[in-house]
């Protein structure tokens, strides 16, 4: 059974960047995801991205300040978050699900078949 594995989470000030990774195994081509969800509030979308990387798709509230990527050869995603506000506090997940079609990058969480225990990311000053 394939599973994720998030890390990178912390404390960090208004204005600052921490960079979030998500360790898979498994051999599938997958498209992966990231979502949030805060204390009393439903999961969001955050990014996600295909399988080759040409297509990426980002929550407006996060557009030009949080960038994701991979590394296919490591089985690793990536999340940079830059210029973190403090409604950006939340609990942070990676989710993927097998692709055929390579430049599939789903935006709702249901279609996601596998999912992170979480990371959790708290900015405040």
């Amino acid at each position: 059974q394939a599973h994720l594995e998030e890390s990178g989470g912390g404390l960090v000030q208004p204005g600052g960047s921490l960079k979030l990774s998500c360790a898979a195994s498994g051999s599938d081509k997958y498209a992966m995801g990231w979502f949030r969800q805060a204390p009393g509030r439903e999961r969001e979308f955050v990014a996600s991205i295909s399988w080759n990387s040409d297509v990426t798709n980002y929550a407006d509230s996060v557009k030009g300040r949080f960038t994701i990527s991979r590394d296919n050869a490591k089985n690793t995603g990536y999340l940079q978050l830059n210029s973190l506000k403090p409604e950006d506090t939340a609990a942070y997940y990676c989710a993927a699900v097998s692709v055929v079609f390579e430049s599939w990058a789903p935006k709702t969480g249901s279609v996601y078949e596998i999912w992170g225990r979480g990371t959790q990311v708290t900015v405040s000053s």
